[in-house]
């Protein structure tokens, strides 16, 4: 039978809450495209441990963790939030990286809908990029702000926006760059439909009632491919 890992906890009862290691455990399979069972069979677990680790707090083994992070195609301290209050990108460049040019379509398929992005703006003091939530609407780019905040000071101008995505496991990643004007949204029926729209309240949290949206003209992609990593062409 498939080893299962010491969770240091009894049973949790309803409502036990989640742990961080869970949440990480989920948005990495998620990305991969994989399903509990699929990470199971690479970890050499049961489906179940995969299914109690998500969605309870459970503290496993670093032996198991290694495993784990190994069928995630990421590292162990990637799992456990080991390098969340560092910069992306600490790992040292892959063997024989790529630099691809990406299309228009498969720009807007990696915005998706909504997301954590980058907004760049002039202000008196100079240049300044601030990280806003954002949503996708029309071919449009929205997010909410505060009309004394600095991204408010988008509206009215030519502004770049940038999401991108790194991967430490394989130093590997994407970026789009969309690029146009920027309108301060006062309609009622246009705040309100936005409003339906988002996913989540600004993670900055406060008043932030002031949406702005960008219309790009130009939207523009890179991503950098690793021989032998997940989405390589070797």
């Amino acid at each position: 039978m498939p080893e299962q890992p010491q969770t240091g906890h009894g049973a949790p009862g309803p409502g036990h809450p989640k742990g961080d290691i869970g949440r990480r455990v989920a948005t990495r399979r998620q990305q991969l495209g994989l399903s509990r069972e699929d990470v199971a069979l690479r970890a050499g677990s049961a489906p179940g441990y995969i299914e109690y680790l998500e969605e309870k707090t459970a503290t496993p083994g670093m032996g198991f963790l290694l495993r784990l992070a190994d069928a995630l195609e990421t590292t162990v301290t990637a799992l456990t939030g080991g390098g969340a209050e560092l910069p992306p990108g600490i790992g040292i460049a892959g063997d024989r990286p790529e630099l691809v040019e990406l299309g228009h379509d498969q720009c807007w398929a990696l915005l998706g809908t909504h997301g954590v992005g980058r907004v760049a703006v002039t202000t008196p003091e100079g240049p300044a990029i601030l990280p806003v939530n954002y949503l996708v609407t029309e071919g449009q780019i929205a997010f909410r702000t505060a009309p004394d905040a600095v991204p408010a000071e988008a509206a009215g101008t030519e502004t770049a926006f940038e999401v991108d995505h790194i991967d430490d496991a394989f130093s590997q990643g994407w970026s789009v760059l969309a690029v146009g004007g920027a309108r301060a949204v006062t309609e009622e029926d246009a705040v309100s439909k936005l409003e339906r729209q988002a996913y989540s309240a600004p993670w900055a949290g406060g008043d932030r009632e002031l949406w702005i949206v960008l219309t790009p003209e130009r939207v523009t992609g890179r991503r950098i491919l690793v021989r032998g990593a997940p989405g390589s062409r070797s």
